[in-house]
């Protein structure tokens, strides 16, 4: 008996852990512009269910969602300027290297609420954090100018932090909304959710999307890039033929 009990426990020992995982997805996985593009909304929806291969048939909460869309990854350079001897001059710069395109932070609640200020610094997940990670050494002090970078890019609608973007429509099933202004660059996005349960993260998953420009923007943009010298030709012709047919038009 004493063999079979200590079996037993040492069985219990080695089971996995029950735990919970993420089910996710995105309403759309590709964006298209076209010249009456005007924005988009996209709505990410997921589930909290048991790890596969669990003996759990539900879980149970409460839980806390925090989704981080990230774009297109670009360099920026954030200048400062100051009145030099009644001039204005750019008298500070710092370049940030690889910092995002597109960062919105949604969340089931405030951050704070959901987890600690020190998991949430070891995650990155606050703008602030991604411009302290790309800042690269220059001639000005990367945290004034990154928060002026970050307070710009809120007011053109490319980065924000919404506490209430998040919401659950059950104990396990929550849905979010981007939304993706109509200057949004191009290229691969990814939306990254983290899952949380009284302050610790128990789980992640990142499902991705393209935003990409079709029909006559798109070859437009290819030759700019892939042909520069024949995109410029063509749109001096255009612009002499333009003038010229104005020229007849009015001269009549």
């Amino acid at each position: 008996m004493r063999l079979l009990a200590a079996a037993i426990l040492l069985f219990a020992l080695v089971l996995p852990a029950q735990a919970e995982r993420l089910v996710t997805m995105v309403s759309r996985d590709e964006v298209a512009i076209t010249s009456s593009f005007s924005g988009e909304t996209l709505t990410l929806f997921g589930n909290i269910e048991p790890e596969a291969g669990s003996t759990q048939k539900y879980v149970e909460g409460p839980y806390h969602i925090i989704v981080v869309v990230t774009g297109p990854w670009q360099d920026r350079v954030a200048r400062l300027s100051q009145p030099v001897f009644g001039i204005w001059m750019n008298t500070q710069q710092v370049l940030f290297k690889a910092f995002p395109s597109y960062y919105h932070v949604l969340s089931s609640a405030v951050l704070t609420d959901i987890t600690s200020e020190a998991t949430l610094d070891e995650l990155d997940i606050l703008p602030a954090d991604q411009a302290a990670l790309a800042a690269q050494p220059g001639k000005g002090d990367p945290k004034v100018l990154g928060t002026e970078l970050i307070r710009l890019m809120t007011e053109q609608g490319h980065v924000g932090v919404n506490p209430t973007g998040v919401v659950f429509r059950s104990d396990t099933f929550y849905a979010a909304q981007v939304s993706l202004p109509s200057d949004i660059p191009t290229g691969p996005f990814l939306a990254h959710t983290y899952l949380f349960k009284n302050g610790a993260l128990i789980a992640e998953r990142s499902e991705g999307f393209t935003v990409r420009k079709i029909g006559f923007e798109r070859f437009l943009g290819q030759a700019s890039t892939g042909q520069p010298l024949l995109y410029g030709l063509v749109c001096v012709a255009l612009a002499l033929f333009t003038g010229w047919l104005g020229g007849v038009v009015f001269r009549r």
